[in-house]
């Protein structure tokens, strides 16, 4: 990967692009959380290459991805043809147009968080949900890596969302992180009600394929860990929101 590609992968994150039992999971989520409105107008604020459209799309939804990087957004057109390029704090669509708008982990990339989150309000028919991922603060590791003297370091580094605020992000100012406080600040006067938040854990797919049955094990803890305090400590955010 040369630097343009590593300056990309950090700013923009790294969509999916193979789909395993983390991803299966987090499907379902969605589902339950839309309900009836998956058979409606569904938006994936954020869709990368395109993987969760196709599913979402097989699930009978018809859905627009909305992508600001050319070169996924391109490759998503290969899932469908419902594919819009363009930055999520000024989206190209209607007001109360979408049943469901889909954002995952997406927002701790965009320029403005704020702006995304109103967007993707505006767009929603009354009634309509988002179902939000993005990233946890009380994780114990920064899984986009850092940035230390001009330079990115990609992988799971311990502890650096515990520092101050303005140590942490002088560490990882490519990428947010939040707390259930800076979410809520997102939310502040906008017409909406929480249907659901709560934090979840990984699933872990790489720690199984490389360990097998302790990954599991592993995995089966800490997703039991959800269902406790310690769920805390989990990787990401989970949030379903109503427009009222």
């Amino acid at each position: 990967m040369n630097q343009r590609d590593l300056n990309k992968a950090a700013l923009r994150g790294e969509p999916s692009y193979v789909w395993r039992a983390g991803q299966d999971r987090r499907l379902d989520m969605i589902l339950h959380a839309a309900g009836e409105r998956i058979r409606g107008q569904v938006l994936e604020d954020g869709c990368g290459v395109g993987m969760y459209v196709k599913r979402l799309t097989d699930k009978g939804s018809h859905v627009t991805g909305l992508e600001y990087d050319f070169d996924r957004a391109a490759e998503a057109k290969i899932q469908s043809d419902e594919i819009v390029n363009a930055a999520g704090e000024f989206l190209p669509l209607p007001s109360s147009t979408f049943d469901l708008v889909l954002s995952h982990e997406v927002i701790e990339h965009v320029q403005s968080d704020v702006f995304a989150i109103r967007e993707m309000i505006r767009v929603l028919k009354p009634g309509g949900r988002v179902v939000l991922f993005c990233p946890n603060r009380g994780y114990p590791f920064e899984t986009h890596g850092l940035y230390w003297k001009g330079k990115y370091y990609f992988g799971n580094k311990p502890f650096v969302n515990y520092l101050p605020r303005k140590w942490r992000d002088k560490l990882a100012p490519h990428v947010r992180v939040y707390s259930n406080r800076d979410l809520q600040q997102l939310f502040e006067g906008l017409p909406v009600k929480f249907i659901e938040r709560t934090i979840i854990f990984g699933a872990y797919d790489n720690i199984i394929a490389r360990f097998g049955a302790p990954g599991r094990i592993l995995r089966a803890i800490l997703q039991f860990l959800e269902r406790t305090p310690l769920k805390g400590f989990g990787l990401s955010h989970f949030w379903v929101i109503e427009k009222a």
